[in-house]
Order: structure tokens, then C-alpha cells, then sequence
């Protein structure tokens, strides 16, 4: 994982935000994905990683749970 991938997966959930439900499982599966990454060391640059995973939650979409 790489800040190049990470922001592909922003961009993907820019993409799709018309699809809430798809929008909101891409946006988890990000964090859990940059967490893990975090917590296993694998990341150069751990902080810039998280803060572009974070900037996901700036897209506008309808985010609910069941």
C-alpha cells in the first residue's frame, strides 16, 4: 500500500458517491485496510497514509449503519 493507492481508493469512493451503500463499504474498507497496514508497519510514511485515508470522510454521501 502506497499513498498512490491510497488515493485511488479516494478517488474511487469520489467516484461512486452516488451509491451510498457502495461509496460507505469502499470508505470502510479503506480504513480498516490503512489501519491494519498501520498497526503491521508495512507504510514508508504512516502519517501521510492515514491522512489521505482520512480525507475520504470530506466526500459528501448519506452514511448510515443497520
Amino acid at each position: 500500500m502506497t499513498p498512490e493507492t491510497i488515493q485511488q481508493s479516494v478517488d474511487y469512493i469520489r467516484a461512486v458517491q452516488d451509491d451510498p451503500e457502495e461509496a460507505h463499504n469502499a470508505e470502510d474498507h479503506l480504513y480498516v485496510s490503512v489501519l491494519s497496514a498501520i498497526a503491521e508497519g508495512l507504510l514508508d510514511d504512516p502519517a501521510e497514509c492515514a491522512r489521505l485515508a482520512l480525507s475520504a470522510g470530506d466526500i459528501r454521501f448519506p452514511r448510515w449503519c443497520a
